[in-house]
């Protein structure tokens, strides 16, 4: 799957969003090593507490259907129904969703702005020294983070 075809799909999940408070709608796409995608938006909450990110929304689907592998994920957002022209990255704390579950490496993160400006990243640039699972190995055995 191509990053155009990933972003179309983001901007699909996008079309979900509940933002009620913000207006500010995002969409995410995640695809796995096997190729599904699972798509993912915004779910505000009139607590602000527990909203949940696009991005978070997509991988807490894919890993809860067994998902564990994931290849790049596509984001969109901006206020109400159009776009700003601005990229939408992912929050602190969805990079460290992501650190989870991703190889900082070879995670791409593709963003668009919109108007077809497309730019990708790496998790690790992101994330730099970013804090996973890899550093608990000696803290907690391999077996029990499944």
């Amino acid at each position: 799957m191509n990053e155009t075809e990933l972003i179309e799909l983001a901007c699909k999940g996008r079309e979900q969003a509940y933002t009620p408070y913000s207006g500010f709608r995002v969409g995410a796409a995640l695809l796995t090593r096997s190729g599904t995608v699972y798509l993912g938006c915004n779910i505000e909450n009139a607590s602000y507490g527990p909203t949940n990110c696009a991005e978070r929304t997509a991988f807490f689907k894919a890993v809860s259907e067994g998902e564990r592998e994931f290849e790049a994920i596509a984001i969109v957002g901006g206020p109400g129904e159009g776009r700003t022209g601005e990229m939408c990255a992912p929050c602190g704390v969805c990079r460290q969703v992501m650190m989870e579950f991703c190889d900082p490496k070879t995670f791409r993160i593709i963003l668009e702005n919109g108007g077809g400006k497309v730019r990708t990243f790496l998790l690790e640039e992101l994330l730099p020294l970013g804090f996973g699972p890899d550093n608990l190995k000696e803290a907690v055995p391999a077996d029990s983070r499944k």
